[in-house]
């Protein structure tokens, strides 16, 4: 795969243990959380077109496509991208067609935004997967909704990607949107609706004024698809504030027309799970290329929204049960046991300091150890400074929350224990050290062995404690994201395919891919549409469980007043019929 041929440089995916990645995303997560407000886009992009845009479809119906948390690594973001790129797919006996739209539902780059990370790891990918548009069918529409790590530059790059472009297009998708987010009239009484919510802090007033003049056009009949960046009705099981944006925008915005939310989808999580309820489908689908997550430690009932919310008018709590999820319980559960094996493979950097701080460590304590008095040897201050270090670094990678949770002992006592662990390791070490003759040698003897033979073997045992603690921390509910994040599992990949009939009949196909394609094969003579890249094996998808039928047929009865009459094309974009009554306090 030629880079100069490609017009994009594949990329590895990303080792999230990395040092200088963790700190650099930490600051970026952090200047995000304390100056967000004051960078938020949002608001300016009420200057933008407030257009709507319709998707008719043929003949009454229309077929979509979800995918979330894509720009990681190629194999997997391309294996995604070539299966959605194809005319159809067949799985398990069912052949579906391409989606005449695809729903990118936030992370579309990782680590960070900017627009060579757009080039290489999502953009570059999608267009060798559908290079030019079809020559046998209308041009499929992108709809883009942006996720936290699209987030870490403002929104600079993902709107010059998606939403700032005449005529924009990716490979043989073309983007419509003028905004971070949109409302789409879908056919037989459907509607999208995706909201932006920031790092999940609150819905901005632009925002929500654009919403509600979108839902002056629906009516009793009508039935809302709602788009999130974040599942946060999974979030919400601990942290019952996490949903209060999406209950405020459900509860003011789509509720007084009477309008049905029948399915709330989002990504950010990454596997596939489903919760279903007397009123609608919650559906977390986060498989788009991203290192998958766990699924076991996924609660087994949601209440939503949650009876500790503080939020004043808040919707009427229901019941939701889990009933699906990818990879299973079983699965997840051997896969976190793969942490032994692949934490030091997928993260090179992270064992390295790992194997610096210990040796530093072992010197000093060694040096402590080996002269002066007791007193001397205990306040030995390059010593206390790296005990002080590892305990500090080993209570920040627990990540305690705030004092109010009632789970923020947990984090400090698992954090210390890893950090005394630690210690136990490096003084073990030290032991070791002190009983072989290279401490005796003159200066810099002693610093270039423990270097060249006590680094390597005690930055592989220091992993592995890593290891161990993720492993038990996991059974308490603590760093199970670190845990997946640190393997790097690129298979069990999934997206959604949708259905809407001309019945209004809304069908959701979620499809799975169990093993992802690592070999690539250049097809340079096949036809303009065709990918550029076909998998040398074939490439299997199925049926994560069987099809979910949201809603069946669409009331007969005479559409809402407000609705437009008059028929428009694919991909029509329709303007505001005027001004909107403000909603309320969110709180």
């Amino acid at each position: 795969m030629d880079p100069q041929q490609l017009g994009f440089t594949p990329q590895r995916p990303v080792g999230w243990l990395a040092p200088l990645l963790l700190l650099n995303t930490g600051l970026r997560s952090l200047l995000a959380v304390l100056f967000g407000a004051y960078l938020d886009k949002r608001e300016l992009q009420n200057a933008l077109s407030g257009d709507f845009f319709r998707q008719p479809g043929t003949d009454g119906e229309l077929w979509l496509d979800y995918v979330a948390d894509l720009g990681d690594g190629f194999h997997a973001t391309y294996s995604v991208a070539y299966l959605l790129a194809q005319p159809q797919l067949e799985v398990d006996g069912r052949v579906l067609p391409r989606g005449q739209v695809l729903l990118m539902g936030g992370d579309q780059v990782y680590p960070v935004a900017n627009g060579d990370g757009y080039e290489s790891r999502m953009k570059g990918p999608y267009r060798a997967a559908l290079p030019e548009a079809p020559t046998d069918g209308p041009r499929p529409t992108l709809f883009a909704l942006p996720g936290n790590h699209d987030w870490y530059d403002g929104l600079t790059a993902f709107l010059r990607l998606f939403a700032r472009r005449k005529d924009g297009h990716i490979g043989g998708w073309r983007t419509q949107q003028h905004r971070s987010y949109f409302a789409v009239e879908l056919p037989a009484q459907w509607w999208l609706f995706a909201i932006d919510e920031q790092f999940g802090a609150y819905i901005d007033d632009p925002q929500l004024l654009y919403f509600e003049k979108a839902a002056q056009r629906l009516g009793p009949d009508d039935r809302v698809i709602l788009m999130t960046p974040s599942p946060t009705w999974v979030k919400a099981a601990k942290k019952p504030e996490a949903y209060d944006a999406v209950d405020y925008f459900i509860r003011t915005i789509l509720a007084p027309t009477g309008a049905h939310v029948r399915l709330l989808v989002s990504g950010d999580l990454h596997h596939y799970a489903r919760y279903t309820g007397e009123d609608r489908e919650l559906i977390t689908c986060g498989g788009g290329g991203a290192y998958l997550l766990g699924t076991h430690q996924l609660p087994e009932t949601l209440t939503v929204p949650p009876k500790e919310t503080l939020t004043r008018n808040a919707s009427r709590s229901r019941k939701y049960a889990l009933v699906s999820r990818f990879p299973s319980a079983a699965q997840s559960r051997r896969m976190s046991w793969g942490v032994f094996g692949k934490v030091p493979v997928r993260n090179p950097g992270f064992a390295t300091m790992l194997g610096i701080v210990h040796t530093l460590t072992m010197l000093a304590m060694a040096g402590a150890g080996s002269q002066g008095g007791i007193i001397q040897r205990l306040f030995s201050i390059p010593l206390v400074l790296m005990l002080v270090l590892m305990l500090a670094g080993a209570v920040l990678f627990a990540q305690p929350p705030s004092p109010s949770s009632d789970k923020h002992a947990r984090h400090w006592i698992l954090g210390l224990a890893h950090g005394f662990a630690q210690i136990g390791l490096a003084a073990g070490g030290a032991w070791a050290w002190l009983h072989l003759p290279f401490h005796d040698w003159a200066w810099p003897g002693p610093l270039a062995v423990a270097a060249v033979l006590y680094g390597p073997v005690i930055a592989y045992l220091a992993t592995q404690l890593v290891s161990l603690y993720l492993l038990i921390a996991s059974f308490f509910d603590v760093n199970v994201n670190e845990l997946f994040a640190g393997q790097g599992i690129e298979d069990a990949k999934s997206f959604l395919r949708l259905h809407i009939a001309a019945d209004g009949t809304l069908t959701v196909y979620p499809i799975g891919i169990t093993r992802i394609c690592r070999q690539w094969v250049a097809d340079p003579h096949g036809a303009p549409d065709s990918s550029w890249l076909r998998p040398e094996e074939p490439l299997p998808a199925h049926l994560i469980e069987p099809p979910v039928v949201v809603d069946g047929p669409a009331d007969p009865a005479t559409p809402a007043p407000d609705s437009p009459a008059r028929p428009a094309p694919a991909g029509q974009t329709l303007g505001p019929p005027g001004s909107a009554k403000r909603a309320a306090d969110q709180l």
